[in-house]
């Protein structure tokens, strides 16, 4: 770079439109710090903004570019012409990145990766990687906020309104700042996870100047390149959530599904406005495990919604044996204000929920104490949360922070905490796992 200070050369072209997408993005620039500069040569890199809307207007944006390119060499290319297609890439295939119209976001997402502005902790108001009240070592990343469900038990809808997804380009920004700071591991949260994209028709979007839809699959093969672990939650069971299997199976996000299942019956289902076909999960179930045999499995569930008979309440239990999941959480239900579910008749007696409740949990017990039974003697990557005087407290790929269980390195008192470590699995109990360092 030519300073201290990245100095950005920006030439406009098009319309009134084209000239307010050059505001928006020369106001975020110089709002993060940048310097506008007024020639090639003293700019670090050049965005041009081009217009597509005639024959001549594609030349002479095809001329800017081959300009810049020529007098600088770094150009990021956005605008009209960005959106048709190829034509930017083949008469001038050396450009960093090229975006459509209105793509304020993906436009400083590649500045960053290309020209990232330096941190100087005696100026700079927040850190690289924004104020996390997580650990250094991991951090959530949301990629949308509200909903499309109306499931009678929740009111997150009504709180936080429809499902609106982030920019694919923001997120990845985001993701890579972590990383760059420090962060290992990524969990990816919303309150709908699979539905990332539907709000955007699955809008095609730019990371490192390539195209990327907004979409679950492609985000979490994005993702699985940045070199750290990255973890889903919160993932309604979609089918197309079959296709991040693969992805699990060949190590490039964890091997790990948070799936809110909430029942087994599908009329009680029906009640909760939930998907209700049991047979079909558990088929999915199965066929997930033979496609990634190391696949942990977490869920919920809601014990005594109003309506339910002891024999949906023992389908719930025949399920859970049956579906043998890893991780397990469950709740009596409670009526929360303005849910639909409220107005239900037949509403569960508490002693009763609570005596439902036990069975469940108890059944669940069984069932962790045996899976984690089989991990004796294997060798895991574990990450480490903590380390004192007794040893180092870390997770595996099966444990999330703060909901899952914990894995115990009793001589890892010279570890360090973000540290990935290979242990060996000496004993297991209901939730965790004791082990020793490889």
């Amino acid at each position: 770079m030519s300073s201290a200070i990245p100095k950005v050369g920006f030439v406009s072209l098009g319309c009134p439109k084209a000239t307010v997408d050059s505001e928006h993005i020369l106001t975020r620039l110089r709002a993060e710090g940048y310097l506008i500069s007024d020639s090639y040569q003293d700019s670090d890199l050049v965005i041009v903004n081009t217009c597509g809307f005639i024959d001549s207007a594609v030349e002479e944006s095809l001329d800017a570019i081959g300009e810049a390119l020529t007098e600088n060499g770094k150009v990021i290319v956005t605008g009209c012409l960005g959106a048709k297609g190829d034509v930017v890439r083949q008469a001038h295939p050396k450009v960093l990145a090229v975006t459509g119209p209105h793509a304020t976001d993906e436009v400083m997402a590649v500045v960053h990766q290309h020209l990232p502005k330096p941190h100087d902790p005696l100026s700079d108001l927040v850190p690289a990687q924004g104020i996390r009240l997580t650990p250094k070592h991991y951090a959530y990343v949301k990629i949308s906020e509200g909903c499309n469900h109306s499931c009678t038990f929740c009111i997150i809808p009504s709180l936080r309104g429809d499902l609106v997804s982030r920019p694919v380009g923001e997120v990845m920004q985001e993701a890579q700042s972590l990383v760059n700071a420090g962060v290992k591991e990524l969990l990816v949260i919303s309150q709908d996870t699979s539905a990332y994209g539907v709000d955007m028709k699955y809008r095609t979007g730019f990371w490192n100047g390539r195209p990327l839809r907004t979409r679950l699959t492609e985000l979490a093969a994005a993702l699985g390149k940045l070199g750290v672990w990255v973890r889903l939650h919160y993932v309604y069971p979609y089918p197309h959530v079959d296709e991040v299997i693969p992805l699990m199976a060949q190590g490039k996000i964890l091997p790990y599904l948070d799936i809110p299942f909430q029942h087994a019956n599908q009329r009680i289902l029906k009640l909760m406005k939930r998907p209700g076909d049991s047979e079909n999960v558990l088929a999915r179930i199965k066929q997930w495990r033979e496609i990634c045999p190391e696949l942990t499995l977490r869920s919920t569930f809601i014990v005594g919604f109003p309506g339910e008979t002891e024999e949906e309440f023992e389908e719930l239990l025949d399920f859970i044996e049956e579906a043998q999941l890893d991780r397990v959480g469950a709740f009596a239900y409670s009526p929360v204000e303005g849910a639909a579910a409220n107005e239900l008749p037949d509403h569960i007696p508490p002693e009763v929920q609570q005596e439902r409740l036990a069975r469940l949990m108890l059944l669940q017990e069984e069932i962790s104490e045996e899976r984690l039974k089989r991990k004796i003697g294997k060798t895991l990557t574990v990450l480490v949360d903590e380390v004192d005087e007794e040893g180092a407290i870390a997770r595996s790929s099966a444990d999330a922070p703060e909901i899952d269980g914990l894995v115990y390195i009793e001589d890892g008192q010279q570890l360090k905490v973000g540290d990935f470590v290979e242990v060996r699995i000496t004993d297991s109990d209901t939730h965790d796992l004791w082990a020793e360092v490889a």
